[in-house]
């Protein structure tokens, strides 16, 4: 025992409290640290379930937009068509005369011509032959309907002006 100032004081030690861990014990037991295996196939079983949901909506995100630009190009040529139609004295694009045959180069080079109504035609993303997206099938049969095998993006008859996509799903639109 030592006096100081008129107080005992002891001369001990406080035991040391080793505070251990799995980490700290596996990094005595093997020299470094890591993660197990069995943590390691958690997280890979945790990433693939919230990739099996999340990956399905992009997909029908991607189905919506492809089927959105399909309309909006529906209508921005369908509107050139009827304005090609006012400015000609209703004759459609390719005609040349009233109630006259129209075909496919002749009805492009009629709309693109210098950008005048549409800069090109536009692709119709339902088609797989991606040569084919922006051809067009020309009818001259008022009777006539596409029924989607033609083999291009889309489908005009010139003898009741009828535009549509010439995807087997979408020929309704």
């Amino acid at each position: 025992m030592m006096k100081t100032k008129g107080k005992n004081i002891t001369n001990r030690t406080i035991p040391s409290v080793k505070r251990t861990n799995r980490y700290t014990q596996t990094l005595s037991q093997n020299g470094r640290r890591g993660f197990t295996l069995v943590e390691i196939l958690i997280v890979v079983v945790i990433l693939g379930v919230l990739a099996g949901i999340v990956v399905p909506q992009f997909s029908q995100a991607s189905s919506q937009a492809n089927l959105n630009t399909l309309l909006g190009n529906l209508q921005t040529v369908r509107s050139q068509i009827q304005l090609y139609k006012v400015q000609h004295y209703d004759l459609l694009p390719g005609q040349a005369s009233f109630g006259g045959d129209v075909d496919e180069a002749n009805f492009i080079a009629a709309l693109t011509n210098d950008g005048a109504y549409v800069n090109k035609i536009p692709e119709n993303l339902f088609i797989s032959d991606a040569a084919h997206r922006g051809a067009i099938t020309c009818i001259n049969d008022a009777a006539a309907t596409p029924t989607g095998d033609e083999g291009t993006g889309w489908w005009f008859n010139a003898a009741n002006g009828d535009f549509r996509a010439n995807s087997a799903k979408h020929i309704t639109y």
